[in-house]
């Protein structure tokens, strides 16, 4: 049996083929091999079989660590497009990517996964896979195949170890041909609990004061993949009851939810936002979540339905929670709108957790000013180990959560300067996203590095 087709019968069981002699093959599996495995083993070959029962640690180390990374070497035929997505994909699961961006160039064809949040390169391939890789994945998204020239999104799922995991495709022309990034969706079963979000307990008080009013306007702000769909999703999990009607209209469904009645829109059938947004309002909802605040008119109808007897949830891309005030105004949203409706807003930003079992303290980091942080943080190394990945292992949110007291109202209404409403945040207590991870490398949670690498140092200081 070729090695080729005993890598692709082992990734179908999540095993890892070690060697393949003469007269001895030798794998790895997690736990007690699967009696499939080794049925199809017995059918497939003649030779003696030997198992090596490792635990999950050992076999994310090995992944992490082989130089083939178990990807087949690149031919220049299509037979081996099929099965070099399969095993990407797995190897995707494996390392908990949430993104797969597949690059191609004159030279090379590149695939990438991101990690916690940074991009690790898998071995390059040769360029002539890069055509038929990629219609491979037009197919998979019901795309055009024949489109080049535009960009194009969807959707697809497919069954990958037994398990259906869902992708969504986006793919932009660039110099090489077409880049094509996946983004993994619903990968792993969430809790979506606010109390497990990370919040201190200051803010949770105020995430959850502000989440059981009977209407108002709730806003969590941030960059793409800073967590802001599951702190959504979180919210409206905290309100799903019998006795309470939840909609929301979102692009796309990320995650299915009992309970709740989600509505994905389709602008090409003219299914909108807007559309959506208003057709909820004529479906006594109580609690309305919109995806993410685009325009103005999308603004518009979700504060006239905060007005009128119902909490909205939404997102918007800004920095941070004071920004998000002066976003909406330049939106062409009136300030007294704003005022009248906005209850909370959120800003969040994702960090990777450092690793607990490996890492160690190196001394202290005395390079931020004290009106930054009033005390000496620890400066924490990430060593790495077999439980890990380079010494992290998944990340933790931060957070920066402002009320909108009556002193903020009135200073919203009267046009005051992003730095005066940054002044009252501060003076009724907020603590800014900055503070926040400070906090978090003092508890040896991350690292000032990868503070400083998502969050960087707050302007003004």
């Amino acid at each position: 049996m070729k090695n080729d087709k005993l890598l692709t019968l082992c990734q179908r069981y999540q095993a890892v083929l070690l060697s393949n002699s003469e007269k001895v093959l030798n794998i790895a599996v997690v736990g007690t091999p699967p009696s499939e495995l080794m049925a199809a083993l017995r059918f497939s070959t003649q030779k003696r079989i030997d198992i090596e029962c490792w635990d999950q640690p050992r076999m994310d180390q090995h992944l992490h660590t082989s130089q083939d990374s178990h990807l087949p070497a690149a031919r220049d035929d299509n037979g081996n497009v099929v099965e070099l997505l399969n095993q990407t994909f797995q190897q995707a699961l494996q390392q908990r990517a949430s993104d797969i961006h597949v690059e191609p160039g004159e030279d090379v064809l590149r695939i990438r996964l991101r990690v916690d949040g940074v991009l690790h390169s898998l071995p390059e391939l040769s360029p002539t896979l890069s055509a038929p890789l990629i219609a491979r994945l037009k197919v998979l998204g019901n795309l055009d195949i024949a489109e080049r020239r535009l960009p194009q999104d969807g959707q697809f799922t497919v069954d990958i170890s037994g398990r259906s995991v869902s992708f969504r495709i986006a793919t932009l022309p660039c110099r090489g041909g077409e880049k094509v990034v996946l983004r993994l969706l619903h990968q792993v079963k969430l809790a979506l609990d606010i109390n497990t979000l990370g919040m201190n307990n200051a803010q949770l008080d105020a995430f959850h004061l502000a989440l059981h009013q009977p209407q108002g306007l709730m806003l969590v702000t941030g960059p793409t993949g800073s967590g802001k769909t599951v702190t959504l999703y979180s919210a409206l999990q905290a309100r799903n009851r019998p006795e309470i009607n939840l909609c929301s209209v979102e692009d796309p469904v990320e995650i299915p939810l009992d309970g709740i009645n989600q509505t994905q829109i389709n602008t090409r059938a003219g299914l909108t936002f807007q559309s959506v947004l208003r057709a909820l309002l004529r479906q006594d909802p109580d609690v309305v979540m919109v995806g993410e605040i685009r325009d103005t008119e999308t603004a518009e109808i979700a504060i006239n339905a905060a007005q009128t007897g119902h909490l909205v949830l939404s997102t918007l891309h800004t920095n941070s929670t004071t920004e998000t005030l002066i976003r909406l105004q330049q939106m062409g949203v009136a300030r007294w709108m704003i005022s009248s409706a906005l209850l909370l807003v959120i800003a969040q930003r994702l960090v990777r957790r450092l690793c607990p079992h490996c890492c160690q303290q190196e001394g202290h980091y005395d390079a931020l000013p004290v009106s930054l942080w009033p005390r000496t943080l620890p400066r924490w190394r990430a060593v790495g180990c077999e439980r890990c990945y380079h010494g992290y292992h998944g990340r933790i949110a931060l957070f920066e959560v402002l009320t909108i007291t009556p002193s903020l109202k009135q200073a919203i209404v009267s046009g005051s300067s992003p730095e005066e409403v940054q002044r009252l945040a501060r003076d009724s207590g907020m603590m800014t996203l900055f503070e926040h991870g400070c906090e978090a490398v003092e508890q040896g949670q991350t690292t000032v590095e990868e503070l400083l690498r998502v969050i960087g140092v707050p302007d003004g200081e």
